[in-house]
């Protein structure tokens, strides 16, 4: 087992709903951040004995909004995480962020704070779709909040929302040019999809929403890898492109399935200990959560081993989100089991035959049109 562990801390608070938006994101009109900060720093402490002699490799602030946070909450997180355990060299901070104006004031002190790199929630450079998303700022305070990016930190990516309704190829690629022209070493690009339980759930219902159908939302995928790799950054993920070396390590720890402790309401945890994975999950209401905490010092919900079928589909749904695939010997190690194990082998030539997998020595992987069609394709591939 590696020593390895990634860190991930959830702030629960937005200042308003995004429409698109099924996270574990609430909206509160006061905040008593001293017993938010206190509650973190208790769950954390928890979290730490039991991860004792472990180098974190990475630490994720994400949301909700965690730039709506004081820069000393963050700084106080930080310094208590390096006082429990070692920081790898290089160690990656990350802190989500929203462009407005008022939370990109406090780059420079969550800088001080120890974040080193920082993800923009910028969805669209147009007003127009901006609006349209639900976001409190306008195209203007994105760019202002990207160049404020570039100058504290070293490393920052933005993410933008695709396959909008009516948005065609053309206008894309105009918007893909303009994001290229202003991005770092990393971009995140999601297709917009209709999430059960959302504002934009119900507006579809109603017929007020349409999406691209398959078809268009397939053009629009492969042209933005085209345009991507011929910027040199790869689609190392799904919806994630990077320069060599670019790419997010605390994200790269989920998909390889590495150890990751998370605290705050709603965090998983994936924890190696023995010879068990152990499943965590905090409890989700941040007031039940809170109250939790200062009760008994932890918020856990949900504590379970994995068994190793459990942990192989695991890994594989994570993994073959990768261009990298999943490797033989890593899946042995992690699941005792071999790849075959668990596949459907009626499924895996026909599969192979039509572009979406390669099984080969070193191990499995999705082809970019598998990638595509990934939750198609574990519908076919997995026993």
């Amino acid at each position: 087992m590696s020593d390895r562990l990634a860190l991930y801390i959830h702030w629960p608070f937005c200042k308003s709903k995004c429409p698109y938006c099924d996270f574990n994101s609430h909206v509160r009109a006061a905040i008593d951040e001293t017993r938010w900060r206190n509650a973190l720093l208790t769950e954390l402490d928890q979290v730490a004995g039991e991860t004792a002699g472990r180098r974190v490799a990475s630490i994720f602030f994400g949301g909700g909004t965690p730039s709506l946070m004081m820069p000393e909450t963050v700084a106080a997180l930080i310094e208590r995480a390096g006082r429990h355990w070692r920081f790898a060299d290089g160690i990656e901070v990350t802190l989500e962020a929203n462009p407005n104006s008022v939370e990109a004031a406090r780059f420079a002190a969550l800088a001080e704070a120890g974040v080193n790199r920082l993800s923009l929630g910028v969805q669209a450079l147009d007003d127009r779709a901006l609006r349209f998303l639900g976001r409190g700022h306008d195209a203007a305070e994105a760019l202002a909040a990207i160049a404020l990016a570039r100058q504290h930190f070293r490393r920052f990516s933005f993410d933008l929302i695709y396959a909008r309704p009516g948005q065609v190829p053309a206008e894309w690629e105009n918007e893909l040019g303009r994001a290229l022209a202003l991005a770092g070493d990393h971009l995140s690009l999601y297709q917009l999809t209709i999430e059960p339980g959302t504002a934009f759930a119900t507006a579809a219902e109603r017929g007020d929403i349409v999406l691209p159908d398959d078809e268009q939302q397939g053009a629009l995928y492969e042209m933005t890898e085209r345009r991507l790799a011929a910027a040199g950054l790869a689609a190392y993920e799904i919806s994630n492109y990077a320069r060599p070396g670019g790419e997010s390590r605390h994200n790269l720890a989920y998909w390889r399935y590495d150890d990751y402790a998370g605290i705050g309401p709603g965090a998983h945890g994936r924890l190696t200990l023995g010879d068990a994975k152990i499943a965590t999950r905090r409890k989700r209401a941040p007031e039940s959560w809170l109250a939790a905490v200062e009760a008994e010092g932890d918020g856990t919900e949900e504590r379970v081993a994995l068994s190793p079928e459990e942990r192989a589909r695991e890994m594989l749904m994570m993994g073959l989100r990768l261009a990298e695939g999943v490797d033989r010997a890593r899946f042995a190690g992690e699941t005792g089991m071999t790849l075959e194990a668990v596949f459907d082998e009626e499924q895996v030539p026909h599969l192979v035959a039509g572009g979406f997998i390669i099984r080969d020595a070193r191990g499995i992987r999705a082809t970019p049109a598998g990638r595509q069609r990934l939750n198609a394709v574990l519908a076919r591939l997995l026993v």
